[in-house]
């Protein structure tokens, strides 16, 4: 197995292949698959989205199942039932899509909250129930979701909290830039890149990644910062609900996991600032007064201004 740093850097060309300008995104889905986090993505259709999870897919050699989420669609077509066969006299299990590596569950927020809750136990658990059997998923094993923000009022239902909280990061994948949107034009003039893509690390390459994340060292005050970043969005006057304790373990996970693909053992408080907006921000629930003026984007830099960094933060890289 190679080093993390160079993992990052060949997964972001091997994206770069299908979807120009999204090295960041990249980064951000990587962190979360060796923190073993669901991820959100979130932006107007057409930007990339599917074809980003079917490219880490491909990308890591691992199996992938889409499920196109829509009023109609019921809780066991999402998680599996136990049928009965006629000709054996007994009733058989058939396991779900949710029997993957990497589960797509795009437009999420056009299924029933019914049918959005399915999820829950797969997405917390890493298993899922079956008519009152108990099934563990595949390793790794994470979700990615897709909502378009545009329609959100119409033929949609909005995520609970309780299911955002089980969502490591909301991503916005963005449009691409005159010269990004160039790139794409040459890049698909003749064929699909896409087809050209190739397994680059294989499974327990990942899962090995996994279990080393946990080595990585946060210091003091490192540490202190962290929760002093949680400790700010329960006592903020703007802010109706605070990060969770769910949201705290889960952001530790993720600055670890940054610091390992950038090829360190332990974590600056760079790693922090870096992804408290994506780890953070729809964990918040603004007060009334708040969302009318802010967004919750603009609460959290406010906070991260004016929490103090410690010294620690001079040695971060560049």
């Amino acid at each position: 197995m190679g080093k993390p740093e160079q993992l990052l850097k060949d997964m972001k060309e091997s994206i770069a292949k299908v979807l120009v300008g999204k090295e960041e995104v990249t980064e951000l889905v990587m962190i979360s698959l060796l923190s073993r986090g669901n991820i959100l993505l979130e932006d107007v259709p057409g930007t990339g989205k599917t074809m980003l999870a079917k490219s880490i897919a491909r990308s890591i050699d691992a199996t992938f199942r889409r499920i196109q989420f829509t009023p109609d669609v019921l809780p066991s077509d999402v998680t599996g039932i136990q049928f009965f066969n006629p000709k054996e006299k007994s009733f058989e299990m058939r396991p779900g899509p949710v029997m993957t590596n990497i589960l797509l569950a795009d437009e999420i927020n056009r299924a029933t909250p019914r049918t959005q809750s399915s999820l829950l136990e797969v997405m917390e658990e890493g298993q899922v129930t079956i008519d009152g059997e108990t099934l563990p998923l595949p390793k790794p094993f994470i979700v990615i979701a897709t909502q378009n923000p545009v329609e959100s009022q119409q033929g949609t239902f909005s995520l609970p909290e309780a299911q955002m909280d089980r969502f490591l990061m909301q991503i916005k994948v963005g449009y691409p830039t005159l010269e990004e949107e160039q790139m794409m034009i040459h890049m698909y003039k003749q064929e699909h890149p896409f087809e050209t893509l190739s397994p680059i690390v294989s499974l327990k390459e990942i899962e090995e990644m996994q279990g080393e994340i946990g080595s990585i060292q946060l210091s003091s005050d490192v540490q202190t910062y962290l929760l002093s970043l949680i400790r700010e969005t329960r006592e903020s006057k703007q802010i109706e609900v605070g990060v969770s304790p769910r949201g705290t373990i889960a952001f530790m996970r993720s600055v670890q996991a940054r610091a390992y693909l950038h090829g360190r053992d332990f974590v600056t408080p760079e790693d922090v600032k870096q992804l408290a907006p994506y780890v953070l921000c729809h964990r918040l629930v603004l007060s009334i007064d708040s969302s009318l003026k802010y967004t919750k984007e603009e609460v959290l830099q406010t906070i991260l201004q004016e929490l103090e960094v410690p010294v620690e933060a001079g040695a971060v890289e560049k």
